[in-house]
């Protein structure tokens, strides 16, 4: 067989079209207003207790991602102050605004003179958008901090430790040395 006898693409790249078929999809939807019309009910005949597990109290520098069924609730990131959480069918979770810091550990890297230079490093960072910290990343400090280590690690990679190794440092201060002190004498 050859290629101008192929007519389908050899790639499809998925679609949410294709995933499920359109009926399983309304199902789907019907069910989830079913779940909730029934945590309601169960809300409101178990109202004043219901109340202890349905507020949360989200504080100034935390941000509360709600997601209804599995899908983003409308609206955004909620928070600082009190929210509703309807129990059966909403999951959340508290990102933290505030600037983590992380201390990289050191990486040891090879000069071209046979010298070990270690680099160490410290990472300032803070969740800017909540909502492309849940949705994007499974866990956006973890994902950073390998991120600051890759970063160092590369940017070591690339330097040209010749000129700056140690002791290619100390012999040019020991001939400078040696220049000004002892007329011209070197090691």
């Amino acid at each position: 067989m050859s290629s101008k006898e192929r007519t389908e693409p050899q790639w499809v790249t998925p679609s949410s079209n294709q995933d499920v078929p359109p009926d399983y999809e309304t199902i789907g939807t019907i069910f989830g207003y079913a779940l909730m019309v029934l945590s309601w009910v169960l809300i409101i005949v178990t109202f004043p207790f219901s109340m202890c597990v349905c507020l949360k109290v989200i504080k100034e520098y935390e941000r509360v991602v709600i997601f209804r069924i599995g899908r983003l609730v409308f609206g955004g990131a909620r928070g600082p102050g009190m929210i509703f959480i309807i129990p059966c069918i909403d999951t959340y979770r508290k990102i933290d605004l505030r600037v983590v810091s992380y201390a990289v550990p050191p990486q040891e890297i090879l000069s071209k003179d046979s010298v070990t230079v270690s680099v160490d490093a410290v990472v300032y960072f803070r969740t800017s958008d909540p909502i492309a910290s849940v949705n994007n990343v499974d866990d956006a400090i973890y994902s950073t901090k390998l991120l600051a280590q890759t970063t160092l690690r590369n940017a070591l990679g690339k330097m040209i430790f010749a000129h700056y190794s140690p002791i290619n440092f100390l012999r040019e201060e020991e001939d400078q040395y040696y220049q000004r002190e002892k007329g011209g004498y070197s090691i």
